[in-house]
C-alpha cells in the first residue's frame, strides 16, 4: 500500500508545479528505464503514418489540458489545472481562434462569487483545482474537476454545467451541480481525481478516474445529471501492478468499435526531472479489459508507450483527446523545464493503434 510519501499535484503558476509525488526519484528512474525500453519497440514501427504536431504559440503554460477542438470556423478551448493566485485556483481557460495555433487566456471557470463553497468543507485545505474534463451532451457542456490536497486521497470530483463554451456568449456561465464521486483515507483504496468521460454504444456515460493508490477506476454515470448512476461501484481498469502504482490521468475515447484508454505513467511535475509518459490500451468493452498490442492487460502493467521524453520534450502527459487531436503538457528542456502545452493530430496504424510521434521523432532526429 502506498503511504504518506504520495503527494498530489497542483499548478504553482509561474513556477513549475509542485511534484504530485515526492520522494520518488529512485523509483521513478527505474520505471523510466522500463518505459524508455518500451518506446523502442512499438506496433507503429516500420513506415506507418506519423502524427502532425501543431506549432502552438501564445499563452501555453498549462498543466493537464482538457482540449476541445472546435468545428470548422469555431474556436478551440483548453481548460487546465488552476493556480491559487488566479481566480481562486479555478480551472484556467484558454482559447484559440486559429485552429489551435495561437492561444490566449480568457479567464477561469469561476470566481469568488461563483466558486463551489461546499468543496472547501469536504476537502479541507484545498487551494486549487486540478485536471479538468470537458464533455458535451445534448447541447450542454459538462465541466468535471478534481479537488484534493498534497499527500492525501481525501479527494473529490465535482461538476459544473454551461450551455456554451463561448466566453463571449451572453448565455455562457458555469452552474454548480455538486459532487460526482469522492475518496477518503482509510475508506477507499483509490484517489478520486483526474476524471475522463466517455459514452458507450448505448449512450450510457462512464467516468474513468484515479491517481496512484489503487490505480485507474471506472464508474457509470447517468444523463442528464452527469453524476454517478445509482448503485454504481468502481471497477479497476489499469494499474502498474506494484506498490508505487505510478499511473493516473485516464482518458477514454471510442473509435471504430474499440475503446482506447490513454494514461499517464511515472513521475509528473518535476521539470527536467520528470519521467511522465503516455501509454494506451484498447478494449471492445468500455469497462475493459484494456490490453496493449501484445495482449498485455493494463490491469497488470500493460500498455504501449505512445509518447515519452525525447530531446527537449521532457515528461509528456496529462493528456486528453478531442476530434483526433491529442492535447498534453510537457517540460521544455530548452527553457529549464518550464511547462508547455502540446497538441498533435494523431495518426493510426492499419490495425488500429494510435501514433502520437511525429515523423521527425520516429526517425530519431
Amino acid at each position: 500500500m502506498v503511504g504518506d510519501d504520495e503527494v498530489a499535484t497542483a499548478d504553482a503558476g509561474p513556477e513549475a508545479r509542485t511534484p504530485r509525488w515526492v520522494g520518488l526519484a529512485a523509483a521513478g528512474a527505474g520505471l523510466a528505464v522500463l518505459a524508455a525500453g518500451l518506446v523502442w519497440w512499438s506496433p507503429w514501427a516500420g513506415g506507418d503514418p506519423a502524427a502532425n504536431r501543431i506549432d502552438v504559440t501564445g499563452e501555453i503554460r498549462t498543466h493537464d489540458p482538457a482540449l476541445v477542438v472546435g468545428d470548422e470556423g469555431e474556436d478551440w478551448y483548453v481548460y487546465s489545472t488552476g493556480d491559487v493566485r488566479v481566480g481562486l485556483g479555478a480551472p484556467q481557460i484558454r482559447r484559440s481562434t486559429d485552429q489551435g495555433q495561437t492561444w490566449e487566456m480568457v479567464g477561469t471557470a469561476w470566481d469568488a462569487q461563483t466558486r463551489p463553497e461546499w468543496v472547501y468543507e469536504v476537502v479541507p485545505g484545498v487551494e486549487n483545482f486540478w485536471a479538468p474534463e470537458l464533455y458535451e451532451h445534448d447541447g450542454t457542456w459538462y465541466l468535471y474537476y478534481s479537488a484534493s490536497t498534497f499527500g492525501s486521497n481525501r479527494s473529490l470530483i465535482g461538476l459544473m454545467t454551461s450551455p456554451t463554451l463561448d466566453v463571449d456568449d451572453p448565455d455562457y456561465g458555469w452552474t454548480d451541480q455538486g459532487e460526482v464521486w469522492r475518496s477518503a483515507p482509510g475508506e477507499t483504496h483509490y484517489n478520486a481525481i483526474d476524471p475522463g468521460i466517455v459514452e458507450d454504444a448505448d449512450g450510457t456515460p462512464w467516468m474513468a478516474f484515479g491517481s496512484f493508490w489503487g490505480g485507474i477506476q471506472m464508474i457509470e454515470l447517468e444523463w442528464p445529471s452527469g453524476t454517478a448512476a445509482a448503485g454504481t461501484e468502481p471497477q479497476v481498469l489499469a494499474t502498474r501492478n506494484d506498490s508505487l502504482n505510478a499511473i493516473e490521468a485516464p482518458h477514454v475515447i471510442e473509435r471504430d468499435g474499440w475503446y482506447y484508454l490513454f494514461v499517464s505513467r511515472d513521475k509528473c511535475c518535476s521539470g527536467t526531472e520528470s519521467t511522465y509518459s503516455i501509454a494506451v490500451g484498447r478494449s471492445e468493452s468500455v469497462t475493459g479489459p484494456y490490453v496493449d498490442s501484445l495482449g498485455n492487460d493494463m490491469r497488470y502493467n500493460g500498455g504501449d508507450v505512445v509518447l515519452a521524453t525525447r530531446g527537449g520534450m521532457i515528461g509528456p502527459g496529462g493528456q486528453s483527446v478531442s476530434k483526433n487531436h491529442l492535447g498534453l503538457h510537457f517540460y521544455d528542456g530548452s527553457l529549464g523545464g518550464d511547462f508547455r502545452l502540446d497538441i498533435r493530430e494523431l495518426a493510426w496504424t492499419a490495425d488500429g493503434w494510435p501514433v502520437a510521434w511525429t515523423e521527425t521523432e520516429l526517425d530519431g532526429q
